[in-house]
């Protein structure tokens, strides 16, 4: 019996996290990576990351079996670049999943559609990462962890057992959190914070241990995230 081949990925922006990601893809041979789009003229036609900025957002129409991934490194990109193209008719069965093959998802853990997950990420056991999430390498992600849509976890960070990080929060490399912390939405943790309170929405915290240093932009002028990524049917689990 014939066994399928890779699935065509089709990454919409053309930044570091979109490269990292088509690296990761290729990697772990689940996908083939027809190209970037992206809205900046200056791109259109260039090679970038072993293959070709196709056009701007509206060529995602000209590659309808390919699947979708989000590029920009910020959550808040992300949730503007998803209301684009859900007003232009895209639908949320398109997005996929970029593991790299050295992350490590046990059976019990759950990744959603439109996230990635590169080289060293570990999940523990029964962790929940939403939608449109972006892991950097050698990120912990320990027991009971969840992680809600558009949220960005920079490299080595490290998230004790119960953290809940709410939509569109960002993490700086090397920071840590205690156990049973929540995270506020669209707020930020600055590098190498150690995160010994929870933190509210909208907010901007660092230091060891971290503290308040002022708000944050809160979130984009967009429906960004549903209430509660751990009831969300579209959740889907990944073994590995």
């Amino acid at each position: 019996m014939a066994t399928a081949g890779p699935v065509p990925l089709l990454i919409v922006g053309a930044g570091g996290l979109a490269r990292e990601a088509a690296e990761a893809a290729r990697t772990s041979g689940d996908h083939h990576v027809v190209g970037f789009l992206d809205d900046n003229p200056a791109l259109w036609g260039a090679p970038i990351g072993g293959a070709q900025v196709l056009g701007g957002l509206e060529r995602v129409a000209h590659y309808p079996r390919a699947r979708l991934l989000l590029g920009p490194g910020r959550g808040r990109s992300r949730a503007v670049l998803r209301h684009r193209l859900d007003q232009m008719g895209v639908t949320a069965d398109r997005y996929t999943r970029v593991v790299h093959p050295r992350a490590v998802v046990p059976p019990s853990c759950s990744v959603g559609a439109g996230s990635v997950l590169l080289a060293g990420a570990v999940l523990t056991a029964d962790v929940t990462v939403g939608q449109h999430v972006a892991v950097m390498p050698n990120v912990v992600l320990a027991h009971d962890v969840v992680i809600e849509d558009y949220v960005s976890i920079g490299s080595a960070v490290t998230l004790a057992g119960g953290v809940r990080v709410r939509a569109g929060a960002y993490l700086g490399q090397g920071c840590g959190v205690r156990e049973g912390l929540t995270i506020g939405a669209w707020s930020l943790v600055g590098m190498g914070a150690a995160v010994l309170r929870t933190i509210g929405d909208s907010e901007v915290w660092a230091g060891v241990p971290a503290q308040l240093l002022r708000q944050a932009a809160g979130p984009p002028p967009v429906p960004a995230s549903s209430p509660d990524a751990t009831q969300r049917p579209g959740l889907v689990r990944t073994v590995r």
